[in-house]
């Protein structure tokens, strides 16, 4: 059985982006904690998102050449979204610009494995049922990335096995939070900690 790992980046007071969606301190430009999330992202055999982040994603990653563009193209994917087999249909209108464009300019190919957001699974029914189907697979864990909503839902509905949190030394006072909808409280084990040069913090926890 996988587990399921959110990995997800927050501000000191705990927004994961500010109230206008803003994420730019979260690139700090820190190569260690960079080598860091890139290594931990290839942890995982599925990569899960909400159907949003996956729609703002799938037009970017297939000809990025960022250092998590490996990973992100070639890891499987999952997303969770009422629309159906419908909202692939974004991805691969992505892909198809890109080789267009490709062709054209001879520049910004298309990375291995962008085909696979084309060929994510897509997971319609309840929450918390499409999760149990996922975990029951063997292999390597689960990294949900989100967004913020997506998040919210399976830390609420108690889905989540590990909790991976880099965060960065800002706060932003207001913005968007993750843990806003927790029924009640809910005790957490520090598994591990691990600072980085510009200040930044991997943290991870488990449910006690």
């Amino acid at each position: 059985m996988r587990k399921l790992i959110l990995t997800m980046s927050m501000s000191l007071d705990g927004f994961v982006s500010g109230p206008e969606g803003d994420v730019k301190w979260m690139f700090s430009g820190d190569e260690e904690a960079i080598a860091w999330k890139v290594e931990n992202l290839w942890n995982a055999s599925l990569l899960i998102m909400g159907s949003r982040s996956f729609q703002d994603m799938a037009p970017f990653w297939p000809t990025s050449t960022m250092v998590f563009a490996p990973p992100m193209n070639q890891i499987p994917k999952a997303v969770f979204s009422q629309q159906g087999p419908a909202v692939l249909k974004a991805a691969a209108k992505g892909l198809s610009d890109a080789q267009a464009q490709a062709v054209e300019t001879e520049t910004r190919q298309l990375q291995p494995g962008a085909e696979s957001w084309a060929e994510a699974y897509v997971a319609s029914g309840d929450l918390a049922h499409e999760i149990t189907k996922l975990k029951a697979k063997d292999g390597k864990p689960i990294i949900a990335l989100g967004g913020a909503t997506f998040a919210r839902s399976l830390i609420a509905q108690n889905l989540v096995d590990e909790f991976v949190l880099m965060v960065y030394p800002i706060a932003l006072g207001k913005g968007l939070p993750i843990f806003s909808e927790l029924p009640a409280a809910r005790p957490l084990k520090l598994v591990s900690s691990k600072a980085f040069p510009r200040g930044s913090v991997a943290q991870i926890y488990r449910p006690v």
